[in-house]
């Protein structure tokens, strides 16, 4: 995601070395009492996540989340379902799930009806009988949510004829209840009612259109890899749809607003080459199909990002994609790589953003500078730029911390984003670019449609590169100060201002990288 900063109580970051569950699904065992063994936990509150603490649980594993919403167009209210397949990793005569801003009506686990409340920002759920480690266990909730409910934060981007979602990074619990954490990827189907002349879309391919008798259309959509809640989307609006192939083949799926879509051919006409050249350097496509959702809005106040990388169709802002390619076509490469880093490998907790967004930053600009594009600055290389970063190197450290140790006040500031591409930058030029390449595509190997953490990529470049490589990036993520970067001696970092202010050099909603 391209964003603007979101500014929240500034919270300690830490390096958390978590990792994603199995994602298979087991048979159903139900939720009873085991003679002898512990079916005592309460649910516990949170992950202890760096920047996060409080969302999401460790207690299970969500394995798959089938959908349901139905957009009621004379309320603008939207009636939904979500029920989540879970193991347990701990005995428990409660649960917990994230959910904000929801109207809760009834709740079932495993077909029976469960006492249930809602606090803070948590659905606390009571079986009616404990749930025993190990188990699979199946939980129904039926509620309502109002997207244009006034919350603390929220998932929901209201346009004049529907809704989209943009869940990144907190806000996928104001759409739908749910673990709420990056690293507990699973199976998603998603079934989206609305009203004739409307239509709805999600993430994934359609499996089915299903016409009803109130004048709605039911559409269901499977993803046919995991995916982390915060990459949902689901979307109602004037669309239309413009499908189309890509490299091997790959079917390409547009979903533009109806009024817009000559406007936006140039820009979507794009994606193929875009997608030929992210493949030459990154492997095959990961997902089943790929495509750009630009919403219909143009309120400046409807969110807060350019572009967001929801998985299989990526979120824009209409106007954006209006312009000359050579204004945004490193961005679209941005939002795209995100389909290898931040989706197919997502960050095990919120500290890791940095292997997201540092990585779509060097692609996006790599992309732009082969093609002579300059840059907002009027820098034409990729070691220009990164020279000029190199030197606010120390005062982004100041400002905003260590690349991979965010506050949630600080996650979205240019330090994830370029100060994440000049640590990539600054590995490729001690190991070269060969070798750099061979870290990249087995990072992505082995943690494909799981999860990954700094530490985890640590580990991979030590091990692919044959070097002991752990102690300069560690510099590099965690250090106060900036390192000296290798090949470039002359290199110098600007004396740091003491007095407190953001890392700002490239707004997040700029579109410009």
């Amino acid at each position: 995601m391209i964003t603007l900063s979101r500014c929240r109580s500034a919270l300690a970051a830490a390096l958390a070395l978590t990792a994603t569950a199995l994602l298979g699904l087991a048979p159903p065992v139900s939720a009873v009492p085991v003679p002898g063994a512990d079916v005592g936990a309460e649910a516990t509150a949170g992950t202890g996540d760096p920047v996060f603490p409080s969302l999401g649980t460790t207690d299970y594993d969500a394995l798959a989340y089938d959908l349901a919403l139905t957009y009621r167009a004379d309320t603008r209210t939207v009636d939904g379902t979500t029920v989540l397949t879970a193991r347990a990793l701990t005995a428990l005569r409660s649960l917990e799930l994230d959910a904000l801003g929801l109207t809760v009506h009834t709740v079932r686990v495993d077909g029976r009806p469960a006492e249930f409340r809602t606090h803070d920002e948590k659905l606390t759920v009571v079986p009616a009988l404990p749930v025993r480690r190990g188990a699979a266990l199946r939980v129904e909730v039926a509620y309502t949510a109002d997207p244009r409910a006034a919350l603390p934060h929220t998932g929901w981007v209201v346009t004049p004829d529907g809704f989209a979602v943009a869940g990144q990074p907190d806000g996928a619990h104001t759409v739908f209840p749910c673990n709420d954490r990056p690293g507990d990827k699973a199976r998603f189907a998603i079934a989206v009612t609305a009203p004739d002349g409307l239509y709805g879309v999600a993430n994934g391919l359609l499996a089915a259109t299903e016409p009803n008798t109130d004048g709605t259309t039911t559409r269901r959509y499977r993803s046919r890899e995991p995916m982390a809640t915060e990459l949902v989307q689901v979307s109602v609006g004037r669309y239309t749809v413009r499908e189309s192939r890509g490299p091997g083949g790959l079917p390409l799926r547009d979903v533009v607003p109806t009024a817009r879509a000559a406007a936006l051919e140039p820009a979507l006409a794009l994606t193929p080459g875009q997608l030929a050249w992210a493949e030459a350097h990154l492997g095959r496509f990961p997902f089943e199909t790929y495509g750009l959702m630009p919403a219909d809005t143009d309120d400046p106040a409807a969110f807060d990002f350019t572009g967001l990388e929801t998985q299989t169709l990526t979120l824009y802002k209409p106007n954006f994609l209006r312009q000359p390619e050579h204004l945004i076509g490193s961005h679209m490469v941005h939002e795209l790589v995100h389909s290898w880093f931040g989706n197919s490998v997502s960050p095990g907790t919120w500290a890791d953003l940095w292997l997201n967004e540092g990585h779509a930053d060097l692609y996006g600009l790599m992309y732009r500078y082969e093609r002579g594009w300059p840059d907002s600055s009027g820098y034409t290389t990729l070691a220009d730029r990164m020279r000029s970063v190199y030197a606010k190197g120390d005062q982004w450290r100041h400002d905003s911390g260590p690349v991979a140790a965010p506050t949630a006040a600080t996650l979205f500031d240019s330090q994830r984003y370029t100060g994440g591409a000049l640590v990539l930058f600054a590995l490729r030029e001690r190991v070269g670019a060969e070798v750099f390449d061979r870290i990249e595509r087995a990072f992505l190997q082995r943690h494909r449609n799981g999860s990954a953490t700094t530490a985890d990529f640590l580990r991979t470049a030590d091990e692919v590169s044959g070097q002991q490589l752990s102690g300069f990036l560690t510099e590099w993520l965690y250090g106060e100060h900036t390192p000296p970067m290798p090949g470039h001696p002359d290199w110098t970092v600007d004396q740091v201002e003491r007095a407190a202010r953001r890392s700002a050099e490239a707004p997040r909603g700029s579109g410009t990288l």
